[in-house]
């Protein structure tokens, strides 16, 4: 499928923690650190000897390593999984538990849309992290990646200066590092700092819908829009998982299952130089915006990662569309020629 052709978008903010290395907006206290990672994706082995380096104590001030577990399961799981039940039974020592589906704008109908400034900071303060703290989300060993790239890419929209993904928790717990059971100890609050929101780094729905009725017209700029389901319910052809939704895709968009960009027996993120494959097999113009979507807002923020991963494609020029497919099928119509579906031969 060719790329899209859009008008012009407003090219995005360059992003507050960088893919390469993170970026602290403490400078005057980063002498204060023990160990800072030098890439986003962080190995089991690498957070473990972090977290030896950095031991928790009640009176030290100096920023801490927290791993954070952003554990979450579909609404349609066939075992009925929740996410805070993954967590009691197994987590890394220390770590606090981010609600994807409690840590949410409130007043909008769809899930997982970014919260306010104002509940996020709340959010953070109830899990005790500092603004300087050097925070490590990972998953499940169920599921391996899936949902924290989300959790980490919403940490970076609110500018934490540092942030990153474990690369998994599945091989955390197969080589046997230290893990968890049962209540997790209460933690002491923090006062998070309410935050800016970089609205650069998310597309909205009125923007898509622009985009999308402007696909095709002569003269408009190329976008490249990358969705995270199945190719099924990409193509129209399987159910999605909330009922009374109707499936399919957005006009000129690109079927990329996330799972194609993970390892499929450790469900770790491939090597980089294996992600630009993926992206160049799909002939992804890396010189174009580059738009993430999926069913919730969830699984995109995987290819997102996955984009930095390679360095595929410019950072300025990343978005991942928060509502993504169950905001936009609620509100378009496929009369208007807004939801596509492959035709059956």
């Amino acid at each position: 499928m060719a790329s899209m052709a859009f008008r012009s978008v407003q090219p995005a903010r360059t992003l507050r923690t960088a893919m390469s290395a993170p970026v602290s907006a403490f400078a005057g206290r980063q002498l204060q650190r023990n160990v800072s990672f030098s890439s986003y994706l962080v190995t089991p082995t690498q957070l473990n000897e972090a977290l030896k380096k950095n031991p928790p104590t009640k009176i030290s001030t100096s920023p801490r390593v927290i791993p954070l577990c952003a554990a979450w399961f579909m609404p349609n799981d066939p075992e009925g999984r929740k996410g805070i039940d993954s967590f009691r039974q197994s987590r890394i020592p220390q770590a606090r538990f981010f609600d994807l589906d409690g840590v949410k704008d409130n007043d909008s109908p769809y899930p997982h849309m970014l919260p306010t400034c104002e509940t996020f900071a709340e959010a953070m303060s109830e899990l005790g992290i500092r603004r300087d703290d050097e925070v490590v989300v990972y998953d499940t060993a169920e599921l391996g990646i899936f949902s924290a790239p989300r959790v980490g890419w919403t940490l970076r929209v609110f500018g934490h200066p540092n942030v990153h993904i474990l690369n998994n928790y599945r091989l955390w717990v197969q080589q046997g590092l230290p893990t968890e059971s049962g209540e997790p100890a209460p933690v002491e609050k923090s006062k998070y700092p309410v935050p800016t929101y970089d609205s650069k780094l998310v597309i909205s729905f009125r923007e898509m819908k622009e985009l999308a009725m402007d696909y095709g017209k002569e003269g408009a700029e190329e976008v490249e829009i990358l969705d995270a389901r199945s190719y099924g319910r990409w193509a129209g052809t399987d159910p999605e998982p909330r009922p009374g939704l109707s499936s399919g895709h957005l006009p000129g968009s690109r079927s990329l299952p996330f799972n194609e960009l993970l390892d499929p027996e450790t469900k770790t993120y491939l090597p980089a130089e294996d992600l630009r494959k993926v992206f160049e097999g799909r002939q992804v113009d890396p010189d174009q915006s580059i738009i993430s979507s999926c069913g919730t807002g969830v699984t995109a923020s995987i290819i997102e990662t996955a984009l930095g991963e390679a360095e595929y494609g410019d950072p300025n020029l990343r978005r991942v569309y928060d509502g993504s497919w169950t905001e936009w099928a609620s509100r378009v119509k496929e009369s208007d020629g807004l939801i596509k579906k492959v035709k059956k031969a």
